[in-house]
C-alpha cells in the first residue's frame, strides 16, 4: 500500500488533483484508515497509470471515466488503442519540427495558421468542469470565465506568438498549462487566499488582536522595539497556524504578504478602510523591517543584480548572478511542478525590454532602468548558452 503522497511523487500527479480523481470517482482509494489516510494498492496504481495514458492523448476525464469502467473494457485492447493514437501525436509533433527546422532555413515562412489553436480551447473549456470550484473562487464565477475565453480569442495571434516564443509551439503550451493547472499552485493559492481573508475578516481572532495593537503604534518608527516586538509576534502566530507559511522556510510567501501592504492598491484600500487611512503602509514598513535580510534568495539575488546599474550587464560577474537567478527559478518551478517552456528566460528577456507596464513595476522596486538592465543581461545569458 502506498499513501496518496508516496503515489503523488510516484506519478508526478499532484496530491489535489488524486483528492478530485476519488471526488468524481475515477480513482478511489483502495482504502481509508481510520485517521482518515487514502492508501493506494498495485491494482489502483495500474488504474492510475491507464488514466495518465489517456490524459496524454487530451481525452476529457469524463470520457476516460466512461472507458475504464465500462463492462466491456479490456486493459490489453486498450493499451493497444492507445498506442496507436499516441503514434498519431508522435507524428503530428514530428511534422511540427519539420515546419520549425524548414523555417529556420529560410525555406518557408512561419505562419500560425500551420498550429491549430482548437486543443488550446478544448482545453480551456475542460478546466471549467475539472476546476470549477478554483475559478468561482478566483474569477467569482463562471459567466467571469467565460468572458476570459472571449478574450482569449479575441486575442489568439498575441497568444500564439507567445506560445512559440516561449514554449516552441501552441501544443507544448496547451500541455504546459494542463500540467500547470494540475500543480500544486492553486492548493496554494487557496491557502494564500483564506488567510488573506482571515486577516480582513477577523478569522483568527488572535491575530485580529495583535494587528490592533500593532496599529495603535501608528505614526511611530517601524522600527522601534515596541512595534518590532508585536511584528515578531505576528509572524510567529501566522508561522505557527497557517500551514503555507509553517513550511515557508525561504519567507517566499511571507515576502509577499509584506509586499501586498506596499504595494497592492485593492489591498492597501481596503486595510486602510478597516483601520484608517496609513495602515497598509506602516504594517507593510513594520513586517518588513522584521523580516530584515532574511528575504527569499530569488529577491536578494534580483537586488544584488540591480545593485549597480552602471555595471557591463554582460561581464562575467553580472552573469553569475543570472546564472544563480536561473537555477534558483527552476528550483521553485520544480518545488511547484511548474512548466514554464524551454524558452523562458528568453522570453523573459524580450518582455523585460519591451513591456512598458512590466518595465515601470519593475524600475519601481528596483529603479530607474532596472528593467532594460534585466532584459540586457538576460538575453545575453540566453545567447551565449545556445
Amino acid at each position: 500500500m502506498r499513501t496518496i503522497k508516496q503515489v503523488s511523487d510516484l506519478s508526478g500527479i499532484s496530491v489535489r488533483m488524486l483528492h478530485y480523481y476519488d471526488k468524481i470517482g475515477l480513482l478511489k482509494p483502495s482504502k481509508i484508515t481510520d485517521s482518515g489516510y487514502r492508501l493506494y494498492d498495485d491494482e489502483a496504481i495500474m488504474l492510475l497509470q491507464q488514466i495518465m495514458f489517456y490524459r496524454e492523448l487530451d481525452i476529457p476525464l469524463k470520457e476516460v471515466k466512461e472507458i475504464l469502467y465500462s463492462s466491456d473494457y479490456d486493459r490489453t485492447r486498450g493499451l493497444e488503442k492507445q498506442k496507436k493514437l499516441l503514434i498519431i501525436k508522435r507524428d503530428r509533433l514530428n511534422d511540427l519540427i519539420e515546419l520549425i527546422d524548414e523555417t529556420l532555413k529560410g525555406g518557408k515562412e512561419m505562419s500560425f495558421k500551420e498550429f491549430d489553436m482548437s486543443e488550446y480551447y478544448n482545453a480551456l473549456e475542460e478546466f471549467k468542469e475539472e476546476f470549477s470550484d478554483i475559478i468561482i473562487n478566483n474569477l467569482g464565477g463562471m459567466d467571469k470565465y467565460n468572458e476570459l475565453i472571449e478574450k482569449c480569442k479575441s486575442n489568439e495571434a498575441d497568444i500564439a506568438k507567445m506560445a512559440i516564443k516561449q514554449y516552441g509551439s501552441i501544443e507544448k503550451y496547451v500541455e504546459a498549462m494542463k500540467k500547470n493547472f494540475r500543480s500544486d499552485i492553486f492548493t496554494i493559492a487557496e491557502q494564500y487566499d483564506k488567510f488573506k481573508k482571515d486577516l480582513l475578516k477577523d478569522g483568527h481572532p488572535k491575530l485580529a488582536e495583535l494587528f490592533q495593537k500593532l496599529l495603535s503604534y501608528l505614526g511611530n518608527e517601524p522600527s522601534s522595539i515596541e512595534v518590532q516586538q508585536i511584528a515578531e509576534e505576528i509572524k510567529g502566530t501566522i508561522k505557527r497556524d497557517y500551514e503555507l507559511f509553517n513550511m515557508d522556510e525561504d519567507n517566499c510567501y511571507w515576502n509577499s504578504v509584506i509586499q501586498i501592504y506596499l504595494v497592492n492598491s485593492e489591498w492597501i484600500d481596503a486595510v486602510d478602510q478597516k483601520y484608517g487611512k496609513g495602515a497598509s503602509k506602516f504594517i507593510g514598513e513594520a513586517l518588513k523591517e522584521n523580516l530584515g535580510e532574511a528575504q527569499p534568495k530569488l529577491s536578494l539575488l534580483y537586488k544584488k543584480l540591480t545593485s549597480d546599474l552602471g555595471k557591463d550587464p554582460s561581464s562575467i560577474e553580472i552573469q553569475n548572478v543570472v546564472e544563480d537567478i536561473v537555477k534558483e527559478t527552476a528550483n521553485q518551478n520544480e518545488m511547484l511542478k511548474i512548466e514554464v517552456g524551454d524558452n523562458y528566460w528568453g522570453y523573459m528577456a524580450e518582455v523585460y525590454l519591451s513591456n512598458t507596464a512590466f518595465q515601470h513595476a519593475t524600475d519601481r522596486n528596483f529603479g530607474d532602468g532596472a528593467a532594460v538592465y534585466i532584459g540586457t543581461a538576460l538575453k545575453h545569458y540566453v545567447e551565449n548558452k545556445k
